[in-house]
């Protein structure tokens, strides 16, 4: 183990394809490419990568395909930066393979969500995390309300914050204010920004890390609000902030790991398509990420 620390800028690394009749969906994950891009990320100033998150796709790679994606993330980052492995699964024994994957492949932490399949009740939910954490390595907390059902509160938080190795909380909420209740209730717990249109009020607020999705398009101009953010600098922070939110908000909304793929392939970087169930934007939704991105590359001087 390197770090109980999972803080910084740490991105949901997008997954890029190519084109094979023989895989999936005629999508082939692209390893190559996939290591390119961890390495450009940390190489822009981010501090690591998260592979197999939602963004990640991890839902739509077969296990071979997951594994694998894991092990490419670590050995692209080596000793540059952390790598912290989505080990979500619908149950404790299928999270926990993964997690024991993740430890045997040199992994620094895991991220896990509650059980994926239904709404687990509150015994559930402690004794999900019990048996990932189990494994040794830093552990953190992944709230996403909208797509589990469940919400990790912060009552709740605190009680997890008493399993051994779980160190952070992804909190997705959007509640902001959520992050000093989190803080006075769990002080031993990391909160992690897990929303980007809302990163900035979580880090003037307490949060010391930010768990990103468009940083994908954008890392060093990322990893710089982060560093004015903690260091109090509220007036760069927010000029540099403002014109990025409107792009920013595709993290939070149904489509945003297809937003997020064209934001990249509009600054040249490797987004393309996404497996299914995930299909193409739609021209609507397209043409509104393209006038959103314009925005933020007017703002950085790039358009």
């Amino acid at each position: 183990m390197k770090t109980r620390d999972l803080g910084g800028v740490v991105v949901a690394a997008a997954l890029p394809y190519r084109e094979d009749d023989r895989a999936p969906a005629g999508l082939a994950v692209d390893y190559d490419a996939y290591a390119e891009h961890c390495r450009w990320l940390v190489e822009n100033g981010c501090r690591g990568v998260g592979p197999n998150g939602s963004l990640g796709e991890y839902s739509s790679l077969t296990d071979e395909e997951r594994r694998r994606v894991a092990r490419t993330a670590i050995e692209a980052v080596g000793d540059d930066g952390i790598v912290v492995v989505g080990v979500h699964g619908p149950g404790a024994h299928q999270a926990r393979y993964w997690a024991e994957a993740a430890a045997e492949d040199g992994a620094d932490g895991v991220l896990c969500l509650p059980p994926t399949l239904y709404r687990a009740n509150r015994g559930e939910v402690l004794a999900h995390f019990e048996a990932v954490a189990s494994v040794g390595l830093p552990v953190m907390v992944y709230n996403n309300p909208f797509d589990t059902k469940v919400d990790l509160t912060p009552d709740l938080l605190a009680e997890i914050a008493r399993i051994d190795n779980v160190v952070a909380v992804k909190e997705f909420s959007g509640d902001v204010r959520r992050v000093l209740e989190i803080r006075e209730r769990a002080p031993e717990l990391a909160v992690i920004s897990g929303a980007d249109d809302v990163v900035l009020e979580s880090l003037l607020m307490g949060a010391t890390g930010w768990f990103a999705g468009f940083p994908n398009v954008f890392p060093a101009e990322s990893a710089r609000l982060y560093e004015l953010a903690t260091a109090g600098k509220l007036d760069e922070a927010k000029a540099l902030y403002e014109p990025l939110v409107a792009a920013f908000r595709w993290d939070s909304r149904t489509e945003f790991v297809q937003a997020i793929k064209l934001g990249m392939d509009l600054v040249g970087r490797r987004g393309g398509p996404c497996r299914p169930p995930r299909g193409p934007l739609s021209d609507v939704h397209r043409e509104q990420v393209r006038a959103d991105m314009g925005r933020a590359l007017a703002a950085l001087g790039v358009a």
